[in-house]
């Protein structure tokens, strides 16, 4: 039997074996750190029945800066997945739909427009999850990892930013059915 938690400082001693992944970005303490003091609601875990950390979510709540409001790439209220990694282990439990729905929630309750997240375009896997949870593709940002683990391109590899419209968005007018061949520069998503 596992349950969620808020997230909780010393947590950062603990989730190694969660982000123990070629696919799982890690960040500096002082990234998570932020988080926890900004978005204290949308850091969420699941612990399992020995306290190991079997997964975790990073969200947040945000929209671009006023002065961009005029600029294609805008970017209205919304919740962002950061960071969605769950251990080997755990995997194919349910853990990250679960995890995904309570932001999802979160975005309802602030009356966000939608939900959105970047993948790794070759994680044909998280894309597929994604694609399952009503996710799609609104755009391709070109070398957005520094990295290329296919060693493929030498700038980097893509990013499909994924979006999911929320209850405010009656009109779905925050996705496309072609995202995929919308690409934009990483300088043009914030």
């Amino acid at each position: 039997m596992s349950s969620l938690r808020p997230f909780h400082p010393l947590d950062l001693f603990r989730f190694n074996l969660t982000n123990l992944d070629t696919l799982t970005e890690n960040y500096d303490i002082s990234f998570y750190l932020s988080y926890l003091a900004r978005w204290p609601s949308l850091f969420t875990v699941v612990e399992g029945q020995k306290g190991e950390i079997n997964a975790y979510i990073m969200g947040k709540l945000e929209s671009s800066p006023a002065i961009y409001q005029h600029s294609q790439h805008y970017l209205p209220w919304h919740a962002h997945i950061t960071a969605l990694t769950v251990a080997p282990a755990s995997r194919r439990l349910g853990l990250a739909r679960l995890l995904t729905r309570s932001l999802e929630r979160a975005g309802d309750e602030y009356n966000s427009w939608f939900v959105d997240l970047f993948v790794r375009s070759s994680n044909k896997v998280a894309v597929g999850l994604y694609e399952g949870m009503g996710y799609s593709i609104y755009r391709r940002v070109v070398g957005y990892y520094s990295d290329d683990p296919t060693g493929k391109k030498p700038h980097g590899e893509d990013a499909f930013d994924m979006r999911k419209p929320l209850a405010r968005d009656k009109s779905r007018e925050h996705i496309r059915p072609d995202g995929d061949k919308h690409e934009v520069a990483p300088e043009d998503v914030w």
